[in-house]
């Protein structure tokens, strides 16, 4: 007795199981998430710091490092990056492949609050840090833009309005809103003036943030009864801020509008968005680690009607990136690489054996395998990409082999007179070490990719044990199925009258029989010359090898090093095409300008999980460093 001997006399059992395991794999891949590639987690922190009006050196010296001393403790940090501007710095921590997220983000946090003594007291805040993956790019952008509304009007409806609708679609992760920033107010001082009637512009600010502070204001009380006073005097326009008294000079007061320039404006100047050459605020969607990107790309594009509807009809709504073109492009293509391998496959099966039923027995082998395997990739977490894809493309030559294999054996037995039953069960008993040994000699070939390390065996470990599955589901179905179905339909071809195309084929079958029967005789006759043949063939291989590392070995490569200082264009998300860069433009005359964010509006959306600087393409004069 054998294991194949309890399905061959059980057939509705095992039909029963193969069709379950076909059932399993079909849902499961409607359920598999379509990537590009697999999904590689890289443990990156993002720690961002602002300080208003800071220059990029005083952010690298004061800011940065403190910061970075704390950081360099943490365990598992493999590179770390510092890129400080105007205002703001920004630090990315790296972590080890195999180290936590989760965990490495507390170690970041309690970093944070060690360096806090050390940061400057003036800090607005403390630095806020957040978990990404620098591998996953956005997944679609949308771009408002309007002929009659301004940017800073159509940035507050994609920050209120849009931004939340769209954060609640399944399979969104975050919604960042740039080309423009949230409505403020600007005080842009002149030093002449401030130097001329002595006054600081300490004094400016001081005066300004004394004024639009919001505290309690206390209570009225009596005997019996007590009164809270409530009053708002948070000031949000730029009229209400002019007449601010900064100082007095001999009795006379200074107002703010005789020393500075206030008007109504945006928290960040160089902040700004075009799409197809119009000003334009963009919304960039990107998704939720393991989402379906084709399946939340579809719902976005499904919504953006009610969107459109939501918002006032001089805004248009236009999608202007949809990562998921190309994504469709060559997940289609692999499907369609994959359907036409089955076809091949089964149309070279029934070449050789020209029987119909020997065609359809291994045949069910390969679907009943591949779709199988969506299983297990659906259960191991996997995704529907172009790798997983590949290895399903170059398993449907090894799933089929057992399949035949076993089938060659049995049909020897029915060749020599046995019934279908007893034929099957001999010749699955006989087999069946010889194709375990097939499928694990096969398996073990992809041993020493599961065993690689780094980024490259993360993204072919997913390839090499779907294609590890396929081969191993390949061989249970042909030690169960395969055997079952030879048992019910195969009977033998002695003495049956066939027709002229199976009569051509068996001459040509019986032709090529012949000619491999003579080389190989010819190759057993003079085996020393076969031999010599051989080595020489492999000494010729391994010497251009060898003369090819020589030559790499004798170039010398030198790894870069950044700039210790450069003008770069800092933004705290991808690039976008389709968007220009704020620039900071020189003024005819000497002016300092001080941002004066209303308070009194809370933020809102995912762009408040940002720093105060995240997401600005701003144009300034950076100092870079670089720990690796």
């Amino acid at each position: 007795m054998s294991i194949s001997t309890p399905f061959i006399r059980r057939p509705v059992g095992t039909s029963l199981l193969s069709v379950a395991v076909l059932l399993a794999g079909a849902l499961a891949y409607s359920k598999l998430p379509v990537a590009p590639l697999p999904e590689v987690e890289f443990p990156t922190v993002s720690v961002n710091a602002g300080l208003p009006g800071a220059s990029p050196e005083t952010m690298a010296s004061a800011v940065a490092t403190p910061l970075e001393r704390q950081f360099g403790r943490i365990a598992g940090v493999t590179q770390m990056t510092s890129s400080s501007g105007l205002g703001q710095t920004g630090i990315t921590l790296q972590f080890d492949l195999s180290r936590n997220i989760d965990a490495a983000a507390r170690d970041v946090q309690a970093a944070i609050n060690a360096a806090r003594g050390q940061l400057p007291a003036n800090l607005p805040s403390n630095p806020n840090w957040r978990k990404v993956n620098p591998a996953d790019a956005p997944i679609m952008i949308v771009a408002l833009t309007s002929d009659i509304q301004t940017q800073q009007q159509m940035y507050d409806i994609a920050d209120s309005v849009l931004a939340q609708k769209i954060s609640q679609i399944q399979g969104v992760g975050n919604v960042f809103v740039g080309g423009s920033s949230r409505p403020a107010v600007r005080a842009e001082a002149n030093p002449l003036l401030l130097s001329k009637l002595n006054v600081g512009i300490d004094a400016v600010r001081t005066a300004i943030s004394s004024a639009n502070a919001h505290s309690a204001k206390g209570q009225i009380s009596g005997v019996q009864s007590a009164w809270s006073i409530g009053t708002n005097d948070q000031i949000f326009k730029a009229v209400d801020y002019q007449n601010l008294i900064v100082t007095s000079k001999s009795g006379t007061p200074v107002f703010l509008h005789e020393v500075a320039d206030v008007r109504d404006s945006v928290e960040n100047t160089q902040n700004a968005g075009l799409a197809n050459g119009k000003p334009a605020v963009l919304l960039v969607i990107s998704r939720q680690p393991g989402a379906n990107i084709i399946g939340t790309v579809d719902r976005v594009r499904e919504l953006l009607p009610q969107l459109q509807a939501s918002v006032s009809p001089t805004v248009k709504l236009q999608v202007v990136m949809d990562r998921t073109t190309t994504i469709r492009a060559s997940v289609r293509d692999v499907q369609r690489t994959l359907a036409i391998s089955v076809g091949l496959v089964v149309l070279v099966v029934f070449l050789f054996l020209r029987s119909g039923w020997a065609t359809v027995i291994p045949s069910v082998a390969v679907p009943l395998s591949l779709v199988g395997t969506f299983g297990v990739m659906y259960l191991a977490g996997y995704t529907l990409d172009n790798l997983s894809l590949m290895a399903l493309t170059i398993s449907t030559g090894f799933v089929v082999d057992d399949a035949i294999v076993v089938i060659e054996n049995i049909t020897r037995h029915l060749e020599a007179g046995m019934q279908p039953m007893a034929a099957a069960l001999l010749g699955a008993k006989e087999i069946g070490f010889t194709v375990l040994s097939m499928s694990t000699s096969l398996i073990a070939v992809f041993i020493p990719i599961l065993a690689m390390g780094g980024i490259v065996g993360r993204l072919f470990r997913e390839f090499a044990v779907t294609l590890s599955v396929a081969v191993l589901l390949s061989l249970v179905f042909s030690l169960t199925t395969t055997p079952m179905m030879c048992a019910k339909f195969l009977r033998s071809e002695h003495g049956r009258k066939h027709g002229r195309l199976y009569n051509a084929g068996e001459r040509a079958f019986n032709w090529l029989h012949d000619g491999y029967r003579h080389s190989l005789d010819w190759v057993l006759d003079h085996q020393p010359l076969v031999l010599v043949i051989t080595l020489l063939t492999i000494t010729l291989n391994i010497h251009p090898t060898q003369a090819a590392r020589r030559r790499a070995e004798g170039i010398g490569f030198r790894r870069g090093q950044p700039f210790a200082s450069q003008a770069l264009a800092h933004s705290g998300r991808p690039a976008i095409h389709g968007s220009s860069a704020g620039r900071e433009h020189r003024r005819p005359r000497k002016q300092l300008s001080v941002p004066i964010h209303a308070s009194g509006r809370q933020s809102s959306g995912p762009a408040a999980m940002g720093s105060p600087a995240c997401g600005e393409n701003a144009a300034h004069a950076g100092a870079e460093r670089r720990l690796q």
